[in-house]
């Protein structure tokens, strides 16, 4: 199947397909009924499964005592892969994706997936045949903002009459698709498609803006974030306000200004109008939302720049804050700030999870966000009070020039951290004395201390570092147990703060000069694991276990003449997919690609998948007829795809 070669032109395939019901009467009507029932009858509706990213499916034909059988169904392969193979022929490398993050969604035996490129498909979920592929030509407009092409997925939304697939594209353009048809909706925006880059307030640099995360898709709204230049050279850049748009006109029905403007709550804290120019602020991962509060859910990343805020002095909301709007206006009920004036990259990397647990034997509607620091914070999702204690504790001072760290960060007491935080002799590696001596060598030229030591001009070393702790791929919950699911990672980064060059920048100090260090002996500098799985009962909010995820470097600690540690854990990791059965994870270890399923009440492994190239993107799981099937996106350049695996 080729994809289609102009704008706005869908490719059917050479035999049209049999007319597919897709049973979408019953969507809307079945969200709005209950919350983390894990997706509809046999489908995977939402990115993370449901609108309380739950990642989880109540399937059991996939068990533990019959995973071993999986094998593949079928193997789809990307549109995008002729198009990069023609640009390396013509010397184009810069076109190029890297890892395919894309999770499909699944909709009565049909999955919907778009390509890093833009390309929008439709496949039949027994077979693997593509249905049809719409191309919206996103790529041609350059390469994206921040992690170039890049995606996560599509959203679906259904009247019980139209059916649409709403694409976010990496050149800031919102698509609405039919599904049936894979053709644009003519009454949507102009011709199908809203300019994104439009509406924010202040005219923004295209090239500094961008789409990657998935539309949320809360009864006839779209609401979309955004994703800004990480690496900006100047104050001003585009601001990260979220938008909700009508699903049938593209309409913008409102704005939540994530950097307030004056007279709305929280301006005071961008002291010296910093809120004029200063950007970012965004939600560029998963939303979250509850149909029965009407509650939307937004986790927000750091201002500009990531590292240092002389010039937006202040706690800087709504950054890094979990933000509850109401879903028909976008005004705010509540908010958590979990950060003060970050000057750490601590964005929050993820959707938060929404559970109704029961905690001292009542029940409570809950909210889980997790995060790169290695916290989670746990709020009552109807008042975003806490549910433990969360304390503001005294933390290290800034020693940079025009610098004003915040006095206090807030600190989960309940649960305990799913990651260690800071360098201390806690965390450094300790396999040998004499390895310990060269880890503090090594570690002299720099500062170093206790979760939220700030940045500095001889350079900090931060644990966790800007890549978690938790990430981008989330954490799964099952909504008959409250338990909460963790796939983390841990490797601690140097932020050294420089001045730029004279006319490069208007800001006094960028990051700069020293960006890592290593252990002694190409060791990591921290003691293992690198890479874990926790699980923690949000009932009582202990860990119920923890286990290094994947072999990591053991072989070469071995190799060096040292004891055998056992598996250490690797820092890649998919998110987790959850079914009523067990925990799948997938993760490049070494030179293995892998998926495996874990036990959910002992972390224990129960079988090891070998993938045919290496996961960066969540799985997820749906049933065409009788049959259950786990399906993932794989590799990336001139070979991304699709794999879907069942029982024989």
């Amino acid at each position: 199947m080729q994809p289609s070669c102009n704008r706005g032109q869908s490719v059917p395939p050479a035999d049209s397909p049999r007319k597919r019901s897709l049973l979408l009467a019953h969507i809307i009507t079945a969200a709005f009924v209950t919350l983390s029932s894990g997706s509809l009858a046999n489908d995977w509706v939402h990115y993370g499964s449901d609108q309380a990213s739950s990642k989880y499916v109540p399937f059991d034909q996939i068990s533990e005592d019959n995973v071993a059988q999986l094998q593949m169904a079928w193997s789809w392969d990307s549109p995008d892969n002729a198009t990069v193979a023609a640009n390396h022929e013509a010397g184009n490398f810069a076109a190029t994706p890297s890892a395919y993050k894309a999770t499909p969604i699944a909709i009565d035996g049909v999955l919907y997936i778009n390509s890093s490129f833009g390309r929008v498909s439709a496949i039949d979920g027994g077979s693997g045949e593509t249905l049809w592929t719409f191309d919206t030509r996103a790529w041609e407009a350059g390469r994206p903002a921040n992690l170039g092409y890049n995606t996560r997925g599509v959203s679906y939304w259904s009247d019980g009459d139209a059916q649409r697939i709403i694409v976010l594209t990496n050149d800031s353009w919102m698509w609405s698709i039919d599904a049936e048809t894979g053709l644009p909706d003519p009454a949507f925006g102009e011709e199908g498609k809203v300019d994104l880059a439009q509406g924010l307030g202040r005219e923004i640099d295209r090239r500094a803006y961008s789409m990657v995360s998935t539309a949320l898709i809360h009864g006839d709204l779209a609401v979309v974030g955004s994703v800004v230049n990480d690496v900006p050279n100047y104050q001003l850049a585009p601001p990260g306000h979220v938008r909700a748009f009508d699903v049938r006109t593209g309409e913008q029905r409102w704005i939540f200004r994530t950097i307030p403007q004056p007279g709305e709550f929280g301006n005071e804290t961008w002291e010296n109008g910093a809120w004029q120019t200063v950007g970012n602020t965004n939600v560029w991962t998963q939303m979250s939302s509850d149909p029965e509060l009407d509650l939307i859910y937004m986790p927000t990343g750091t201002p500009t720049n990531d590292w240092y805020g002389g010039h937006r002095l202040g706690s800087n909301l709504f950054a890094e804050t979990i933000i509850a709007v109401d879903a028909q206006t976008g005004a705010r009920r509540w908010h958590f700030q979990t950060v003060h004036h970050g000057l750490w990259d601590y964005d929050l990397p993820a959707a938060p999870n929404l559970m109704d647990i029961t905690v001292d034997g009542e029940p409570v509607k809950a909210l889980a966000q997790i995060s790169k620091q290695g916290f989670v914070y746990v709020l009552n999702r109807e008042t975003g009070e806490p549910i433990w204690p969360i304390e503001e504790r005294s933390v290290p001072a800034s020693t940079v020039p025009g610098e004003r760290a915040s006095p206090t960060q807030p600190h989960p007491t309940r649960p305990a951290p799913f990651e260690p935080q800071g360098i201390s002799d806690a965390t450094l590696i300790d396999f040998t004395p004499e390895l310990r001596a060269q880890a503090e060598e090594a570690l002299a030229p720099f500062d170093y201390g206790p979760l939220f030591t700030p940045p500095s001009l001889r350079g900090t070393v931060l644990l966790p570092g800007w890549s978690g702790g938790g990430g981008w791929q989330g954490a799964a919950a099952d909504p008959e147990t409250g338990m909460l699911y963790i796939p983390s990672g841990s490797a601690p980064i140097v932020a050294q703060l420089v001045e730029p060059e004279a006319g490069s920048s208007d800001f006094r100090y960028v990051r700069g000069g020293i960006t890592s260090v290593s252990g002694p002996q190409g060791l990591p500098l921290t003691k293992p694991p690198y890479g874990r799985i926790t699980a923690i009962d949000l009932n009582t909010g202990e860990h119920a276990w923890v286990v290094p995820h994947g072999e990591g470097i053991r072989q070469r600690i071995i190799d060096l003449g040292l004891e055998d540690p056992g598996p250490v854990g690797s820092t890649s990791r998919t998110g987790p997919v959850l079914t009523k059965t067990l925990l799948f994870v997938a993760q490049q270890d070494g030179g293995r690609a892998v998926m495996r399923a874990f036990d959910k009440s002992s972390g224990e492994v129960v079988h090891e998948l070998d993938l045919p190239s290496s996961p960066a993107a969540t799985p997820m799981s749906y049933m065409v007829g009788d049959k259950q099937y786990i399906a993932i996106a794989l590799g990336g350049g001139t070979d991304a795809r699709v794999v879907s695996y069942a029982l024989p």
